[in-house]
C-alpha cells in the first residue's frame, strides 16, 4: 500500500539547470577554466557539489583551492534562477494528509536555503540531503533514513526523479521510480507534468494494475 511519495530536487521540484550552470561557471571562471559543456551540465545536475568539482577539475594541480573557494561562494544569488515546476504545489497539497512526503537530494548546504526562498520548507515531512548521509545517491542510504523515519518498507513508497542517478537510486532502494519528464529512464511510471500526478497516485492507491504510465517496452 502506498504511504509515501519522495521527490528529487533539481529537475523535479525545479528547473535548475540555469542556476547550476551559472554557479559552476562562476567557479570555473575563477580558476581560468572554460565554461561547462553539455555533458558537464548533465553531470552537475545530479551529483553532489564535491563529486561535480572532482569531475570538472580532473587533473587540476590545486583542487584544495577550488574546494575552499566553492565553500565560500554564496549560492543565494543563483537561487532566483531556479524555476518551480508547474502544478507542484497543487500536487503537494493533494498528497496531504493521506500520504507522507519526503525530499531526497544530492544538494548539500544549499538545500534548505532553496526551500526557504521558494517557500517550500513546510511542504515536506522529511528532507534528506547529501549532507545528512555518509553515502549520497545513488547509494540507498538516503532512502534508508526515510524508511526508518516513517517506519516504512520499500513497497510502501515511490520516488519521483529525472536522472540516471535517480534511476539507480530507486533501484538500489527497491522503490518504484516515477520518471519525471525523462522518457529515457528505465522507470515504473512516467510523468510529463505534475498536473497528471494526482491521477497516477489515485490509481496506485486504488491498486489498479493497468496504468497508461506503466513501464515501457
Amino acid at each position: 500500500m502506498l504511504k509515501l511519495v519522495a521527490f528529487d530536487c533539481d529537475g523535479v521540484l525545479f528547473d535548475s539547470r540555469r542556476a547550476n550552470t551559472a554557479f559552476y561557471n562562476a567557479i570555473l571562471e575563477q580558476f581560468g577554466q572554460p565554461p561547462l559543456n553539455p555533458p558537464a551540465v548533465d553531470y552537475v545536475h545530479s551529483h553532489t557539489v564535491f563529486e561535480s568539482l572532482e569531475y570538472l577539475f580532473q587533473g587540476y594541480p590545486d583542487f584544495d583551492a577550488v574546494w575552499q573557494f566553492t565553500r565560500t561562494l554564496d549560492y543565494h544569488p543563483f537561487i532566483p534562477m531556479m524555476v518551480e515546476e508547474p502544478h507542484l504545489r497543487e500536487f503537494l497539497q493533494f498528497l496531504r494528509p493521506a500520504l507522507a512526503s519526503a525530499l531526497a537530494t544530492n544538494r548539500t548546504t544549499t538545500t534548505r536555503a532553496v526551500l526557504k526562498y521558494h517557500r517550500l520548507e513546510d511542504q515536506f515531512d522529511l528532507v534528506v540531503c547529501a549532507q545528512d548521509v555518509s553515502r549520497p545517491k545513488p547509494h540507498p542510504e538516503s532512502f534508508w533514513r526515510i524508511f526508518d523515519h516513517f517506519d516504512l518498507k520499500p513497497g510502501e513508497a515511490i520516488f519521483i526523479g529525472d536522472s540516471r542517478v535517480d534511476e539507480e537510486f530507486a533501484k538500489n532502494a527497491g522503490v518504484p521510480l516515477v520518471a519525471y519528464r525523462n522518457p529515457e529512464l528505465q522507470a515504473d511510471y512516467y510523468l510529463d507534468s505534475f498536473a497528471a500526478a494526482p491521477a497516477l497516485i489515485t490509481a496506485l492507491t486504488a491498486d489498479k494494475a493497468s496504468l497508461p504510465a506503466k513501464r515501457k517496452g
